[in-house]
C-alpha cells in the first residue's frame, strides 16, 4: 500500500472519529419506566436542573424544545391506556402544578383543566334556499328587521303549564330547546318552538329563518303561517300579515278551532281602520273560544271610538269633491246657456231673410203664370 493511500484512509478515519465525538447524544438516548411503571423517562438524563427562586422548595428540569421528546416525556400511564399530559414542574415539597394524588400508591394524573366548550347556539340549522313564501316583502327583508320583543309570545308555552306570564323562564326555555335540538335536531315542530323563542327574544330575522325552514318541509302548516304572520303584524307588515293569516285560516284542519286566526285577522283589520269588518272577527273569536280577554279588550276599546267609522280626513276629501263637482256643473251650465243664445239669435235673423227671399221669389212666379195664360 502506498503512502498516499495510507493518508487518505487515516483522515477518512479520523473525520469518522470527529463525527461521532460531535454527534448529539440524544441520538443514542435510552428510554425507561420510573419506578412506579407509570411514566417513561430518559435513562441517561440530559436535562439541566436548575433551582427554584429563594423561599421555595422543590427542582425544576429544563428541557430543550423538541416535540418528539416533550410527546414522551409527557406520556402517563392512566387505567388501562396513555394519556398524553402536559408537565412543566417537578416539585417534592410542594403542591404539584396541575398535577393531584389520586391513590395510596402515589400514582400521579393529570388534574385536567377543562376548557369550557363554546356555548351551544340556539338556532334552526343553514337557511333554506326557497319556501314558496318568500316573495313576501316583510320575509325579504328580514336581515333589516330591529329587535322588537314579543313578550306575549311566551303565552304559547304556557297553554299547558298554566303559569302566569309574568313567571314565565326564558333561560329555562333555552335550555329545553336545546335538549330537544340534540334529541330531535329535524323536527318542523321544533323549528316552529324555536321560531317562538326568537319572537321572544326580539330577534326577527331567526325567528323568520325558523319559520321559513319549517315551511320549507310543510308550507301548508297553519300553525307555523299563523305565527310568521304574527312577526310580520309586530313589524307592521300589514299586507302581508293578513295575506299569511288568511292563508293559515284556509288551511287549518277543521277538527282544529281558527280563533287564533280569526283574533290575528281582527288585529290587522283594527290597525287597518276597518273597525266594523275587525269587530266581526272579534266577536267570531270570542264564539269560539269564550272569554278571551285580548278580544274583549280588543272590542271594548273600538266601542269607546266615535260611532263614525269615516275618518275625518275622508270626509274632508268628500266635500271637497263634492264641491269640485258642483262647481263644474255651474260653470258648464253658464256656457252652454251664453252659446245657445248667440245661436239662437243668429238663426232669428238667418231665418227672416231667407223668409223675405221666399216671398219675393214666389211673388216673381206668379206674375209669370200670369203672363202666361193670358
Amino acid at each position: 500500500m502506498s503512502g498516499g493511500s495510507q493518508q487518505v484512509i487515516n483522515f477518512t478515519l479520523y473525520m469518522l472519529c470527529f463525527e461521532i465525538l460531535s454527534t448529539n447524544s440524544r441520538t443514542s438516548t435510552l428510554w425507561k419506566l420510573n419506578s412506579d411503571q407509570t411514566k417513561i423517562i430518559e435513562a441517561n438524563s440530559f436535562h439541566q436542573v436548575v433551582s427554584y427562586p429563594e423561599g421555595s422548595t422543590g427542582v425544576q428540569f429544563i428541557t430543550e424544545d423538541d416535540p418528539i421528546f416533550n410527546i414522551i416525556t409527557s406520556t402517563v400511564h392512566l387505567g388501562h391506556s396513555w394519556i398524553k399530559e402536559r408537565v412543566e414542574h417537578y416539585c417534592t415539597n410542594c403542591h404539584v402544578k396541575n398535577l393531584k394524588l389520586v391513590n395510596s400508591t402515589n400514582m400521579v394524573v393529570k388534574n385536567s383543566v377543562t376548557k369550557s366548550e363554546p356555548d351551544e347556539v340556539l338556532d334552526c340549522g343553514k337557511p333554506v334556499n326557497f319556501t314558496y313564501y318568500d316573495n313576501l316583502v316583510g320575509v325579504l327583508n328580514r336581515n333589516k328587521h330591529p329587535i322588537v320583543p314579543e313578550p306575549q309570545a311566551a303565552l304559547i308555552f304556557t297553554k299547558k303549564t298554566k303559569k302566569k306570564l309574568q313567571d314565565f323562564d326564558v333561560d329555562a326555555l333555552e335550555r329545553k330547546l336545546k335538549k330537544a335540538k340534540r334529541e330531535k335536531p329535524k323536527s318542523v315542530q321544533l323549528y316552529n318552538q324555536i321560531g317562538n323563542f326568537w319572537r321572544i327574544k326580539g330577534d326577527a330575522e331567526k325567528a323568520i329563518e325558523c319559520f321559513r325552514r319549517a315551511l320549507a318541509v310543510s308550507p301548508h302548516n297553519a300553525e307555523v303561517l299563523l305565527n310568521l304572520a304574527r312577526v310580520l303584524f309586530t313589524l307592521q307588515y300589514l299586507d302581508d300579515a293578513i295575506y299569511l293569516t288568511r292563508r293559515s285560516l284556509e288551511v287549518q284542519p277543521p277538527d282544529k278551532g281558527a280563533w287564533q286566526q280569526y283574533f290575528t285577522l281582527g288585529e290587522i283589520l283594527k290597525a287597518y281602520g276597518h273597525y266594523q269588518e275587525a269587530s266581526i272577527h272579534l266577536k267570531h273569536t270570542l264564539e269560539l273560544k269564550p272569554g278571551f280577554e285580548p278580544a274583549q279588550n280588543a272590542l271594548k276599546e273600538m266601542e269607546t271610538m266615535p260611532t263614525a267609522s269615516i275618518h275625518v280626513y275622508t270626509l274632508v276629501i268628500i266635500i271637497c269633491l263634492v264641491l269640485g263637482v258642483l262647481l263644474v256643473i255651474l260653470s258648464s251650465v253658464d256656457n252652454m246657456g251664453e252659446g245657445e243664445y248667440a245661436e239662437v239669435k243668429t238663426q232669428r235673423h238667418f231665418n227672416k231673410a231667407m223668409a223675405m227671399r221666399s216671398l219675393k221669389g214666389f211673388g216673381g212666379s206668379q206674375k209669370r203664370a200670369k203672363r202666361i195664360l193670358a
